[in-house]
Formats: structure tokens, C-alpha cells, sequence
């Protein structure tokens, strides 16, 4: 006969998450977590924005940072989402680890971050990353793949020695939250589901339990 307790526990299941009261202390633990269990960057996360008309705009980066402040990402300015953000400041994020059946969704504002900290980042690159981000420009149209491949040439003769320095149309963007969810998979679609809430960063969080 098969197990159809819904109490029926296992390795990615077991233990009570929903116990948390900071949400920042508790995605540090699964992003730990993940960190040691996923084979390709833990740290991705789908941004989703808004574009002039209304109409969703959703794409992979790479958190690069995070706090009590909120988490940060860098890319072009004038970007797709460099331009959507910049006419309606708001975002969405969500963390998918498969491996741990968890998923964290982020809504919030967003705010670009300061110079020194896009500039202390830019210098952590690795070189030819920096080059491609001043060779790049970035969701516009590309002849060819020949045509990136020859800007990059160039950028990297103009800096064979020395640093390079972060281009100005390069930067990053803070999401500051106002909900932060807490997904994780249980057996027969009984998932666990707690969100943190806040009117605004200066008010304390409110913590609340959801259906699956």
C-alpha cells in the first residue's frame, strides 16, 4: 500500500521553516543552502519589469549583493530593463532552486546603486568581462556575432595595461522589498508558503502564512 500521509516527510521536506521571523536571515540560510546543492549559479534570479505600455518584461541575472537594504544586480543602463526601471522603478524577483524544491519571490522598489558601489563591483570583474561591457551595447541590435567580436578587439587594445574602468553607461540597482515570499515544496501539492511584509523599509515586518 502506498504512503498517502500528507505528514509523510523526507530530506527536502522536513523541518519548519514557517518558524522564521527575519526574512533576510532565513533567505541567507536557503541561499547557503543552495549554494552548496546547485550545480549553476544560486544566485540567479528572473527579474521582472514593466515597459511603457503596461506589458511584463521578465529575464535571468545574477544577484550580486544583498542586505537589509535589499538585493542588488548590475547591468547597462540603457538596457531593456536599464530603461524600464528607470521609467517605473519597480520590480519583481524570484529565486527557483530545484534542487531544494524552493522558491523565494521578491516584490519592491527599486533604486540604482551608488557610484562607489558600482564602481567597487565593476573592478571585481574579471578583465575581459569588464571589455565586454564597454564593447557591448547591450539589447540593441547586432549585425553579426563578427561585428561584437571586433569591439571587443578594440576595447581590449585601448586597455592591454591597467585597469579598466567602469564604462558610465554601466551600473546596478537595488530592489528594496515590501514582500518577500517563502516557497517550499511538500508532498500532494501541500506546499508551505509564508510572506514577510511592510508598508515601507522603516516599518517592521508582518509575517503571514498562505495556502498553498
Amino acid at each position: 500500500m502506498s504512503d498517502t500521509s500528507i505528514k509523510h516527510q523526507s530530506a527536502l521536506t522536513s523541518g519548519d521553516f514557517t518558524a522564521a521571523e527575519n526574512p533576510f536571515g532565513l533567505f541567507a540560510e536557503w541561499l547557503a543552502e543552495a549554494t552548496a546543492s546547485e550545480p549553476n549559479d544560486p544566485n540567479a534570479m528572473a527579474l521582472a519589469t514593466v515597459d511603457p505600455d503596461g506589458l511584463p518584461d521578465v529575464r535571468m541575472v545574477l544577484m550580486k549583493g544583498y542586505d537589509a537594504d535589499g538585493f542588488v544586480f548590475y547591468s547597462h543602463i540603457a538596457s531593456q530593463k536599464g530603461r524600464e526601471l528607470a521609467a517605473n522603478p519597480k520590480a519583481a524577483l524570484l529565486f527557483h532552486w530545484k534542487s531544494l524544491r524552493r522558491q523565494v519571490r521578491v516584490r519592491g522598489t527599486v533604486a540604482p546603486v551608488t557610484e562607489a558601489e558600482a564602481d567597487a563591483y565593476f573592478a571585481t570583474r574579471p578583465k575581459q568581462a569588464q571589455i565586454g561591457a564597454w564593447a557591448s551595447k547591450q539589447s540593441q541590435p547586432l549585425e553579426s556575432r563578427f561585428a561584437f567580436e571586433q569591439a571587443i578587439a578594440k576595447v581590449a587594445a585601448r586597455h592591454l595595461v591597467g585597469e579598466v574602468p567602469r564604462p558610465p553607461g554601466w551600473s546596478g540597482w537595488r530592489i528594496t522589498p515590501s514582500r518577500i515570499e517563502f516557497w517550499h515544496d511538500r508532498p500532494f501539492r501541500l506546499h508551505d508558503r509564508i510572506e514577510f511584509s511592510r508598508d515601507t523599509p522603516a516599518h517592521p515586518w508582518t509575517k503571514t502564512r498562505l495556502y498553498p
